[in-house]
């Protein structure tokens, strides 16, 4: 169901563009975000498009990668103070991009670490993590959250874990993926280097250390979308998390809201998104929300 009503179609748009551009900046960009209910300043920590994943729904176009290059840290300190200031003030809601979103999404969630790759493979993530903190401090911002989303690969590197701990210490939130539940399944959509079991044994990790919110992106692959044997595999490894002693706040079952990077993938129904949502919350007991496209 959507959050908006029908006669609001420019602001319901802004659910599903999320463009990584805003003004002059170079790090920072404003989106609404359904999932966070509300207004999420996105950090793009991967200008060069760096990622381990290649997945099959992502919109990001890596047909031109770029050189991995350093954050310029106070120039994203600069970025993020200027945002907050605009929608803290509410200026931003003057400005034509803005100016259909109803009011109960006028409020500002969340710093998102996210863009166009998985920013935990930024070697100065920790530094990253501390800049946004002090932000959050100077502006006296104790309820807003700064948010990691991720793919959960490099959570057992010693930096990641430092900035995991700076992220804790400052009402950080993990939202990390995790799209399959057999391996098959993962190496399909992912088509990532990467081991489906590190994954896991890294979600099970961090789960220990604070809760955990877990997204998930299921779609329709040449048609046809995760079948039954998928989706009680994908409850299983929910419940090995939380029976290894994980806590996983709440899962968020979505699917393809923007054009992907393959042609065979489409999104899910609503209906079949909102049965899915049902399915796991009856299987694993845990909450879900479904977010149709």
């Amino acid at each position: 169901m959507s959050d908006l009503p029908s006669d609001h179609s420019d602001a319901r748009e802004l659910f599903t563009s999320h463009p990584r551009s805003f003004e002059e900046n170079r790090y920072v960009y404003p989106v609404v975000s359904r999932r966070a209910g509300g207004i999420s300043i996105g950090v793009n920590l991967n200008l060069d498009k760096v990622c381990n994943f290649a997945c099959i729904y992502c919109q990001v176009d890596r047909t031109e990668m770029g050189e991995r290059e350093f954050v310029e840290l106070q120039r994203l300190a600069d970025e993020l103070d200027y945002a907050v200031e605009l929608i803290a003030s509410g200026r931003i809601y003057d400005g034509p991009r803005f100016s259909q979103l109803p009011e109960h999404l006028r409020r500002l969630n969340d710093i998102a670490l996210s863009g166009d790759g998985e920013p935990t493979t930024y070697r100065n993530f920790e530094h990253v993590v501390a800049v946004c903190a002090n932000v959050r401090r100077r502006h006296r911002l104790d309820d807003m959250k700064i948010v990691l989303i991720t793919n959960a690969t490099m959570f057992d590197r010693p930096h990641i874990r430092r900035g995991l701990e700076l992220l804790d210490a400052n009402n950080g939130e993990i939202w990390a993926k995790l799209d399959a539940g057999t391996e098959a399944h993962y190496n399909r959509v992912a088509r990532s280097a990467v081991r489906f079991s590190k994954i896991l044994d890294n979600l099970r990790w961090a789960a220990s250390i604070r809760p955990i919110v877990i997204q998930t992106l299921f779609m329709e692959i040449q048609g046809e979308g995760p079948d039954e044997a998928e989706l009680a595999a994908y409850c299983d490894r929910l419940d090995e998390i939380v029976q290894s002693g994980g806590r996983i706040k709440h899962v968020q079952i979505h699917t393809v809201a923007r054009a992907p990077a393959e042609a065979y993938v489409s999104a899910l129904s609503n209906d079949r998104v909102e049965e899915i949502a049902e399915l796991v919350r009856e299987k694993t007991g845990l909450e879900v929300a479904g977010f149709g496209a």
